[in-house]
């Protein structure tokens, strides 16, 4: 849900602020300024609790720590790339790729009760997937309508 109050909180505050300095809304800058912190957030996570992160990649997937540093350096590529006019589409779709990719990394969370930051199998459980899902969903119609329809 961090992911989430990082998202909504900073599309406020970039509204706001795009608002007093150019007395109009840019829903998109916003929107595209408010995921590319909440990647930052994100990719912070990546560094942080590396180990809970590989516990949530599946098995059979090998260089699990490397993967998650990896995908750390992606989601703060990708966070620059949405205020890039001219890299913000493909960027988008990227990013539309890499939200449906990460999916079955949170159901094997889910499903297996990891805790993404310690790695340990006492997590949320099932009942996060009711709202990671529907959350993945809204990252992707977010980026969708901000980064890739515009």
């Amino acid at each position: 849900m961090k992911p989430l109050y990082v998202l909504l909180g900073s599309f406020a505050i970039s509204n706001h602020i795009i608002f007093i300095v150019n007395k109009t809304m840019n829903w998109s800058l916003a929107g595209n300024i408010a995921m590319g912190i909440m990647l930052i957030f994100t990719a912070i996570g990546h560094f942080a609790f590396t180990k809970g992160m590989s516990a949530m990649i599946p098995d059979f997937t090998p260089y699990k720590a490397p993967l998650v540093y990896l995908t750390g350096i992606l989601e703060i590529i990708l966070a620059v790339g949405l205020l890039i006019p001219q890299y913000r589409k493909a960027t988008g779709i990227i990013l539309i790729i890499f939200f449906i990719l990460i999916l079955p990394a949170n159901i094997k969370a889910a499903v297996e009760n990891i805790n993404y930051q310690t790695g340990e199998h006492d997590g949320p459980g099932l009942s996060y997937l009711w709202i990671r899902i529907p959350m993945q969903v809204l990252f992707i119609a977010w980026v969708f309508f901000c980064a890739v329809k515009d």
